[in-house]
Formats: structure tokens, sequence, C-alpha cells
């Protein structure tokens, strides 16, 4: 039986009016963002980010849409998209700072695969430790869209419903990571991967019986991990010591989740959200899930 709806939520959970409005309206964006998913599946390449990596028509359009609903709000001052070169400036007298993957995973769109939005949003000017994001947030577009938060210590989970209207409504009030974990899955090339890790990752195949699944969006491979328990890693490679995901961007949002849900994320020396960036568009080796194996992990790249 489905819970109360997102914005009943938050309303029970969130003291800071402002804070609300801004969930109110990525909740709203989420909502509608999925109904021009059929008419805006142009797959073609319009440019290329900072990162290299090419956009299409519908990463370009949920960019714009998020940007033009955020500076609506009148509350974020800066918000940081991974589809823009540079910091965009919403509302000069705006208090929160957001970062934005509207479209993670859209190279997924060609066979329907999954694919997601991922928001964190601070009271502090960035970057600094991901540890102090107000909260942080993801949306997975799969055979159905859910939508899960990290907010005041705990993570939730909700699923769109069509009745008596569109919105989002709780199925998990608090998730934890189940114990010992399931499933693991790992992005880039595995000629790559340096020895320490692959060493370990061919060890919890053989000794704790993981079972590996990957579908190459973020988002996918991040849920499988929160629902099963387990490891997801997009790991340093030779030649790559920074690896490919984007700390705040992608990594910090994450473990916030993660976290919450008493796991753990880490670029296999610290935690994640204790990380010190000297720019938001920083890059970091990424491992996440529970906190055992992670500590195991740390202890094994040291």
């Amino acid at each position: 039986m489905l819970g109360q709806t997102f914005k009943e939520f938050i309303e029970g959970i969130h003291p800071d009016k402002d804070v609300k409005k801004i969930l109110y309206s990525l909740h709203d964006c989420i909502v509608n963002i999925s109904y021009a998913f059929p008419d805006k599946l142009d797959t073609k390449a319009l440019k290329e980010n900072k990162f290299g990596e090419s956009t299409k028509e519908l990463d370009s359009w949920s960019n714009t849409y998020f940007i033009e609903n955020m500076r609506n709000t009148e509350l974020v001052k800066i918000l940081y998209s991974e589809e823009e070169d540079e910091p965009v400036l919403l509302n000069e007298d705006g208090k929160f700072y957001m970062t934005l993957d509207p479209l993670d995973g859209s190279s997924n769109i060609i066979s329907n695969n999954p694919f997601g939005t991922i928001v964190s949003v601070y009271d502090k000017e960035l970057p600094c430790k991901g540890k102090y994001a107000l909260f942080s947030m993801y949306a997975l577009y799969g055979p159905i869209t859910t939508l899960v938060i990290a907010i005041k210590g705990k993570t939730s989970e909700f699923v769109k419903t069509w009745k008596p209207k569109e919105e989002f409504r709780l199925v998990k009030d608090e998730l934890i990571l189940p114990e010992p974990g399931e499933v693991f899955g790992i992005g880039g090339n595995i000629t790559s991967y340096e020895p320490k890790f692959y060493a370990f990752v061919k060890k919890l195949a053989k000794e704790k019986k993981l079972k590996l699944r990957y579908c190459g969006a973020l988002v996918g491979d991040f849920s499988q991990v929160l629902h099963y328990g387990g490891l997801f890693a997009y790991p340093a490679m030779i030649g790559k010591p920074e690896g490919k995901l984007r700390l705040f961007f992608e990594a910090i949002p994450m473990s916030m989740i993660i976290s919450n849900a008493k796991g753990k994320g880490s670029n296999g020396r610290i935690d994640i959200l204790e990380i010190e960036a000297d720019t938001v568009y920083a890059k970091t080796p990424f491992y996440i899930g529970n906190k055992s194996i992670i500590d195991e992990l740390e202890n094994v790249l040291k």
C-alpha cells in the first residue's frame, strides 16, 4: 500500500519553507519531464559538454527545463549543471547552490534502458565538503519512475502514480542497505583496472558470491545496490587515476543517499562526503556500497 505524497512527506520532515519550495518544484519538474520523453528521443549529438561527452536533444531540453524552473523559485543563486560549461547565475539574491545532472545515462535512450536525474542542494558556496548538502535526490526513469531522497538523516523512496493525479507517493520511509549484499557493478574497461582493485573484485565474486549486474547508467546501477546491497564502482584506472565520475554531480549525491541508508561512498582512501575539492568540476574514483565492503576495499587499496 502506498503512503503519503512526496509533498506531504516533505511538509512533515523539513521546517524550512524555502527548502520545501525548491523540493516541490523539483518534484513537479521530474513529473513533467517524463511526459516529454517520447517526443524528444532524437539521438543525434548536438554538442559535447565540458567533460567531452556528447549531449542529445533530451539532455539539452531537460537541462533548460530544470534551469528555468529553478530560476522561477527565486531561491537558487548558482546552479552547476553537467550540461553547462560554466556555473549558471540564476538569482543574485538566492541563498542556495545546486548541482544537477539533468539526464544521467542518456546513452541508454537508444536501447530503452534506465536513465535518470541527480540533484544536490547546499546553503554553502561551492565547492565545499559533500557532508554539508541539505539534501540529495535522484529520479530513475525505468519501467516505473521512482524518486529517492536523502534528507534529515534518512533515505526515502517514492513511486510516480497516476491516480488520483500524477505525483510521487511514499514506498519506503527509511531505506536500509541489505546485508551482506548480493550484487556488484563496475564501469570502465576491465583491462585498465588497477591490479589491487581487480583482485578485490574477483574475490567478491568468488568468496562473497556477489552477482554481476551492470546497466550503464549510474542511477540504475546504484539503485540495484541500494535495494540489494553490494558494490558499485567506477574505479581509478591505469593512466587515469582520477576515474571518470564527477564528485559533485554524481559521487556526492549518491554517497549522501547511501550513507543515510547505513552504507558508504569512498574514493578508495576516504569518505566521499569528507573530500575537499578545488573545483565543482572535479572527478573522483568512486566506490559505493555496504560499509563493510567499502572498508575492506579501502584497506586493500592503501
